[in-house]
């Protein structure tokens, strides 16, 4: 009896690491996330890690001024495209009317197309360097 048990837990247990969740997600960095409560790795991909470089050649980047911390304000184009502009259209940046309304355009279709950042809810990075932080439900 004993041993019939323990096969039929060892039969089981594969099939428990299956699951379909479902709900609010919330990212954790590139490749985690957390679905209501439940952490998950996206299968299949690789990030880079936070102090990982990433080179390309052919950028070119033009500002005239610094910022707080001494570093060069400026617009970088790659490939022919500005790297700022196509950042803030696809939605994983926001434009910084603070000092600039030039990406606004980009910033409102990405919103109406619900695309990177704005498919979900999010508190503004400025904000959030402030300490405002999303209602912690999840």
């Amino acid at each position: 009896m004993k041993a019939t048990a323990i096969l039929f837990a060892l039969f089981l247990a594969p099939l428990s690491a299956l699951a379909d969740v479902s709900g609010t997600g919330l990212a954790k960095d590139g490749e985690v996330i957390s679905v209501d409560g439940t952490p998950l790795r996206l299968h299949g991909i690789d990030v880079l890690e936070k102090d990982q470089l990433c080179r390309k050649s052919g950028v070119r980047c033009v500002g005239n001024e610094t910022d707080k911390d001494g570093l060069l304000n400026a617009e970088c184009f790659v490939d022919g495209y500005n790297l700022n502009a196509r950042l803030v259209s696809e939605g994983w940046a926001l434009a910084y009317t603070r000092y600039s309304d030039k990406y606004l355009p980009e910033q409102n279709q990405a919103k109406s197309e619900k695309k990177g950042m704005w498919v979900g809810e999010f508190v503004k990075p400025w904000d959030w360097r402030r300490g405002e932080r999303l209602p912690s439900d999840y």
